[in-house]
């Protein structure tokens, strides 16, 4: 992979060069960054610990938050660092190693947003079959899958990419190694890794956007058949956060992936922040801390700390 390239690094724009703007993003960026960290690994620990979360959904969202911490972390702490140094240089391994894990666990994240849509689709359209579909071997199955064919999928964009001539500029517009800034580079045709790109993000992306779609068709249809106005509302809740979430995902991605890369704009950048920086951190509140579950899975735990530890103070004090 990448035996024909000249370049030895590359030197990646970032978000911005003004120095005044530079300090105030860094404060900004980390803040986000930490409390995504925080947020997923707190819905991590507590789907493990809280037994009334070990359901298919809550085992589909505790991958969904591993994938955004890691999503988040291949992206931010270089951002971070780019933003307070005058060196922006990255190597040519370090920039195909980020652009492989990134590509991976994007498309897992869009693999899981279906799975969840397709478990919400068997919850509310065939509950009394929810157990025997969405079984303990089928969740881990799904997911396995999907962890085997992203990894596919990132090899291809990876080699798509890096596999041609970089002999030119080798100045990225942007702040981290993403397909489309990087493919401008190629000094080869790439009419054809472009279109095998473009084909494995059809495949991926809209794949998973038309389960999407079809498991709320079938749903809506369902609940409009629902004679109690309570049961409507509450099955429009529960979609409610996930939809959110898909939005504010694949429109971000859509806008910046599929168009060739001759058509890639500044404002793209903005795109790249969304999903790469801010979902992460949006997506707890939006899927899970709006959750009636959730909060009393969280009180539940909350409450069970502090009587442990009052209980741990008086034998202290007995001793």
């Amino acid at each position: 992979m990448g035996r024909n390239h000249t370049q030895t690094e590359f030197i990646l724009l970032g978000i911005t060069d003004s120095p005044c703007a530079q300090t105030p993003l860094f404060v900004l960026f980390l803040l986000i960054y930490i409390v995504t960290l925080v947020e997923n690994i707190g819905i991590i620990i507590l789907v493990r610990v809280a037994p009334s979360l070990h359901t298919p959904m809550y085992f589909f969202l505790t991958h969904f938050a591993f994938i955004e911490v890691c999503y988040s972390t291949v992206v931010s702490p270089r951002m971070l660092a780019d933003l307070l140094s005058e060196d922006k240089t990255i190597s040519f391994s370090e920039c195909m190693m980020q652009l492989l894990t990134f590509a991976f666990f994007a498309t897992i994240e869009c693999h899981l947003l279906a799975m969840m849509a397709y478990d919400r689709h068997v919850a509310i359209c065939h509950p009394l079959l929810y157990v025997t579909i969405i079984s303990s071997r089928v969740c881990w199955q799904l997911v396995a899958s999907s962890y085997l064919f992203a990894f596919l999928s990132a090899i291809i964009y990876t080699w798509c990419v890096f596999g041609g001539s970089f002999c030119g500029p080798n100045r990225i517009d942007h702040f981290f190694c993403d397909i489309v800034p990087v493919l401008k580079l190629v000094c080869s045709d790439t009419h054809s890794s472009e279109m095998v790109i473009f084909a494995f993000i059809t495949v991926n992306a809209v794949g998973a956007s038309v389960v999407i779609l079809l498991s709320y068709i079938s749903i809506l249809c369902t609940v409009l058949k629902m004679c109690s106005a309570q049961s409507r509302a509450r099955a429009f809740h529960t979609c409610a956060s996930h939809l959110t979430a898909v939005v504010l995902l694949f429109g971000s991605a859509f806008f910046m992936y599929l168009q060739p890369p001759s058509s890639y704009r500044s404002l793209d950048k903005v795109a790249s922040i969304i999903y790469a920086v801010l979902t992460p951190m949006l997506n707890p509140f939006i899927y899970s801390l709006r959750n009636k579950e959730v909060k009393g899975a969280l009180v539940k735990c909350r409450t069970r700390f502090f009587n442990h530890w009052q209980h741990g103070r008086v034998l202290s004090s007995r001793t």
